[in-house]
């Protein structure tokens, strides 16, 4: 008799276990299509880029090849990493003056309506108002010309991260808020353990969108500023080479600046995902 109940157990131990060996073997191989299909991709553009310049006899001054572009960030690595780290540095430092400046604003708008009706027009004013236009204002009001640009960057990328905030804030479910007041929450204990934590998926949106738009305002802000010298980003490098008509080193700086952009939205996402995968809908793993 025990031999032949302990045959079922067996059976149906090993039919539990072949759906999550074959659930890990999928996984893996969606996060390896995930990873070889976009390389691939690049790959074919940059040869088709290739074949076009040399079979067309292009000239380098007009569009250089993959290749040239290749050498030039070799060749001008020297010039290019002091800038590519000038401009991440700015990048990061604006994003996080916007976080900090975001959520605390955020937090001192929802606490009555009338703060709200009072300050959030002045939010939307300075968000509506091209950066092209108070760039010039801000690099003559400034200290310094790295101030200025670490200005141009904050408010670029503080109205999306204080419009999600607010939108996260104000969107707790009523249900919850009556249940903490029932227990005599106090205000702060509401907003610390119910409304920031509901908040999050917001501000995660408000950080992807925030971080891509750093990195724009610092472009733009060092265009404006045109001035060179150890301290100059890569923006600054883009002008020089297109006066020079250095057509690969501007072509490498843009890579350089695609490339941060890119890393920078992979860090954002990847923090996103870290925070929400466990218990939010956006990022939970669905099986259809």
């Amino acid at each position: 008799m025990s031999d032949s109940t302990s045959l079922p157990v067996n059976l149906q131990t090993e039919t539990a276990d072949a759906p999550s060996e074959f659930a890990i073997r999928t996984g893996i191989a969606e996060r390896s299509l995930g990873i070889l299909v976009p390389l691939l991709t690049v790959t074919v553009l940059i040869l088709l880029w290739q074949l076009l310049v040399v079979g067309a006899g292009i000239p380098q001054y007009i569009l250089p090849s993959p290749l040239a572009v290749a050498k030039s960030l070799v060749s001008d690595w020297g010039v290019l990493s002091p800038a590519l780290w000038v401009t991440t540095e700015i990048t990061f430092i604006s994003l996080a003056l916007a976080l900090i400046g975001g959520v605390g604003f955020a937090i001192f708008l929802v606490q009555s309506r009338w703060i709200e009706l009072a300050f959030y027009p002045l939010a939307v004013i300075l968000q509506v108002t091209p950066i092209v236009a108070i760039a010039p204002l801000i690099l003559i009001y400034a200290p310094t010309r790295e101030s200025a640009l670490l200005i141009c960057g904050f408010l670029v990328a503080f109205f999306p991260i204080l419009s999600n905030m607010v939108q996260g804030l104000k969107s707790v479910d009523h249900n919850l808020l009556n249940l903490f007041d029932l227990y005599g929450a106090s205000r702060w204990q509401t907003l610390l353990h119910l409304k920031l934590p509901a908040a999050q998926p917001y501000f995660m949106t408000g950080l992807r969108i925030g971080g891509g738009l750093s990195l724009i305002a610092s472009v733009v802000a060092e265009f404006a500023a045109g001035s060179g010298g150890p301290n100059s980003g890569l923006a600054f490098r883009l002008l020089e080479a297109q006066y020079r008509q250095n057509m690969p080193r501007l072509f490498a700086a843009l890579l350089l600046l695609s490339a941060l952009g890119v890393a920078i939205f992979a860090l954002t996402s990847f923090i996103s995902w870290l925070s929400l995968h466990r218990w939010h809908e956006s990022s939970l793993k669905r099986e259809n």
